[in-house]
């Protein structure tokens, strides 16, 4: 039985993570429970899943019997086996590093722990003697072709991006688009902010960031294309020319089992009928149009605490958009009006990197404002 830590059990990972249990209830169970916010939602899953340990950042709860609320988070990972991070935004990063801490494996779901502390993260992870398995699909994928192995030698990686809602849309129509627009994307179902970072393509940044940082590639090793029907989830090429790719459909299900039964493989309720496709499709990344993308890769590339800028403003401005207070555009021009205004600094403590988070975050602020009031 693997016992599993849930970070962030109310969320799209976090219900679909639940979904899996439910079909393997003889192979998985829920040790701990954690969630941001207190609800109907947070006190079901309590119930169904009797969990020895719960948490929640914000609210008040009343735990089932046999469940204790716990106080410190780093008591959420006594007593498991794998600790799924699912947790949104920068605060799933520190409990990737107490995860870490504590040795268990990490199935990792939240982009920001690589994003804003891949060093951090690596130097937990060797200090904790834990191991990493990535639950994002496009990581999953590149994970598998590189048979498990982060360290094995590859020529390239390329990403897939379905290229979102909006692929199609003139820069002209970009400026126009509503939050309800961003939030129908054509092929995956996941929660508002990393949907409307799959539209504006900001996503396929933090992905190439992760790359970078799960099986250090250098930047000028990582590609991204155009795959509108989200089948292909990413490619590995290598020193002779030769690509291997992983198929599926767009369902999260799928890399989340992967990680948690790793390395065992456990069967699917729909494996991948090729016919019925028709074709699969590959077009150029449009950067140019999506410049978040742009400006993520060069965060990345320049390190330090830079990514962390990146991602405290997109952040908030990702929520300014879906409270219709900006612009779709507006989102790069605060990303990068943030990034202009923070030097480059080492990355070297959590409570560093948690600080220029809430610095950035303030600065952003102040862009939103501009830019609304204008």
């Amino acid at each position: 039985m693997v016992r599993i830590a849930l970070i962030g059990c109310t969320g799209s990972i976090g219900v679909q993570t639940a979904d899996v249990v439910r079909r393997y209830p003889d192979r998985f169970c829920f040790s701990s429970l954690a969630c941001g916010h207190a609800g109907e939602a947070f006190s079901s899953l309590l119930h169904e899943f009797a969990p020895r340990r719960a948490l929640c950042a914000h609210g008040t709860f009343t735990p089932p019997a046999g469940t204790r609320a716990v106080g410190q988070a780093q008591e959420l990972f006594e007593d498991c086996d794998v600790a799924l991070i699912a947790a949104g935004g920068f605060a799933g990063l520190n409990y990737t590093l107490l995860a870490a801490a504590a040795g268990v494996r990490i199935a990792l779901a939240n982009k920001e722990s690589l994003v804003c502390g891949g060093e951090l993260v690596a130097r937990a992870l060797k200090k904790g003697g834990s191991e990493l398995v990535p639950v994002d699909s496009e990581h999953s994928a590149i994970f598998q072709c590189l048979s498990f192995r982060r360290d094995a030698p590859f020529e390239r990686l390329v990403l897939t991006a379905s290229g979102g809602p909006f692929l199609h849309y003139t820069e002209e129509e970009l400026r126009h688009v509503k939050a309800a627009d961003a939030l129908k994307h054509p092929t995956w179902n996941m929660g508002a902010k990393i949907t409307v970072d799959s539209a504006t393509l900001l996503n396929k940044g933090y992905e190439v960031i992760e790359a970078n940082r799960l099986y250090g590639a250098p930047f000028d090793k990582i590609e991204a294309v155009v795959h509108p029907e989200s089948i292909v989830h990413s490619l590995v090429y290598f020193a002779d020319g030769a690509a291997l790719a992983q198929l599926g459909y767009p369902d999260m299900r799928v890399p989340i089992q992967l990680a948690l039964a790793y390395p065992e493989r456990l069967p699917c309720e729909a494996p991948l009928d090729l016919p019925s496709l028709g074709k699969l499709t590959f077009l150029p990344f449009p950067k140019q149009k999506f410049p978040c993308f742009s400006l993520a890769v060069e965060a990345g590339r320049a390190g330090g605490t830079l990514p962390t800028v990146l991602n405290a403003a997109a952040e908030e401005a990702v929520r300014a958009f879906l409270a219709d207070r900006i612009t779709f555009p507006a989102i790069a021009q605060t990303i990068e009006g943030a990034l202009s205004a923070f030097p480059r600094e080492e990355a070297d403590t959590f409570e560093h990197l948690a600080e220029t988070d809430a610095r950035a975050r303030a600065c952003a602020h102040t862009l939103i404002y501009g830019i609304s009031a204008s």
